[in-house]
């Protein structure tokens, strides 16, 4: 069996880390085993699943590159743990620390996953600009979720495609269950309901997308569901408070059931400031469900013809004109769509599978 240790910030349902389930869930596990080296000490959603199939996983501080005692845990771990010979890194800028290190203690296999096409120009950006730099030169494969992501991260070098795929069938269109989810969740038959999945944080860019919703509501009888946790969640609390829509916009926080909440929605709108390939679109789209994005998505997720995008640099009642457009649009079954694009997991996990045996020789 091949172990491959996987690097991350922790196992929460986020994009990133649903796309590593989705493919350990499908992986054939007496061949690959999946295992994690977490930066939270923190129990995280998926740590229960992780173990239940054979995994491990192992934690130490936070990233930090100029803490002394972060250095020295990443050493003794590689130190001590001589057994893993690929180890799969997904922390897109700062992914360079690991892999030094990785080289360090002899890790024959190391890969760099890139996950976005863009990063927050805070304090941190510069500091990350450089790190970014290093990662070809400590990385033995690259690996990206889309082009845009391939080719911002690392900046000409060559990278293989990873697709964030899904369970198809799992979010399959069923009228019925659309009909059962909408009573539980009191959503009127007539109201039209918009949603939106992902962490409350400065790229989702759930300020603009509430601005959106206020003009729409103004139009039509509306309700906007929010899936999701993040450090921005409560300040948008407050703004929804303040435009008088508490009644209007229901805050969901993490669940684990998202298929089943897109049977619901009407509309799934998108307005990020940058993505690399976000899961939740193309679950959206195996939904049946209409979407709109921005042009900070790459149009690369648009695996179906129910895929809309927008530029970020209009305002929000043309957005909300175009989100009402998309009422029209039928929900339908899009199974075959999804495995014509390649985003259906059971082939992708099959092909993953091979990547690894033929790193392994």
């Amino acid at each position: 069996m091949i172990r491959i240790l996987h690097v991350v910030t922790h196992m929460n349902r986020g994009g990133l880390e649903t796309m590593i389930m989705n493919y350990y869930k499908n992986i054939d596990r007496e061949k690959i085993q999946f295992d994690f080296l977490v930066h939270r000490r923190e129990k995280a959603d998926y740590d229960d699943e992780i173990l239940e199939m054979g995994g491990k996983i192992y934690r130490i501080s936070k990233l930090n590159p100029f803490n002394r005692k972060y250095k020295t845990e990443l050493e003794k771990f590689f130190a001590r743990h001589k057994e893993y010979k690929i180890v799969h890194v997904h922390q897109d800028c700062l992914s360079s620390i690991i892999l030094k290190v990785a080289k360090k203690y002899g890790v024959d296999v190391r890969i760099a996953h890139s996950h976005t096409s863009n990063q927050d120009k805070d304090i941190k950006y510069p500091i990350k600009m450089i790190y970014r730099y290093f990662i070809p030169k400590y990385a033995t494969h690259l690996m990206a979720c889309s082009n845009s992501a391939g080719e911002w991260m690392f900046r000409g070098a060559e990278f293989e495609l990873v697709n964030n795929a899904i369970d198809s069938k799992r979010y399959l269109f069923d009228e019925t269950k659309r009909r059962i989810i909408r009573e539980k969740m009191g959503i009127q038959r007539e109201e039209f309901l918009i949603g939106h999945v992902g962490r409350f944080c400065y790229p989702k860019n759930h300020r603009f997308l509430v601005d959106i919703f206020e003009k729409i509501n103004e139009k039509i009888s509306a309700k906007l569901i929010l899936v999701g946790e993040g450090e921005l969640r409560s300040e948008i609390e407050t703004r929804v408070n303040k435009l008088g829509l508490a009644d209007k916009v229901i805050f969901m926080g993490l669940r684990n059931d998202v298929s089943d909440l897109m049977q619901a929605m009407d509309v799934f709108v998108f307005p990020s400031h940058y993505e690399g390939l976000p899961v939740t679109v193309v679950e959206a789209q195996a939904a049946g469900l209409p979407c709109l994005i921005s042009d900070g998505v790459p149009i690369e997720c648009k695996k179906t013809d129910l895929v809309e995008q927008e530029l970020l640099s209009k305002s929000a009642d043309e957005w909300a004109e175009d989100i009402l457009k998309l009422k029209k649009i039928s929900r339908r079954n899009t199974y075959q769509d999804m495995v014509e694009a390649g985003y259906d997991i059971q082939e992708n996990a099959k092909w993953l599978s091979n990547i690894y045996e033929e790193m392994s020789r």
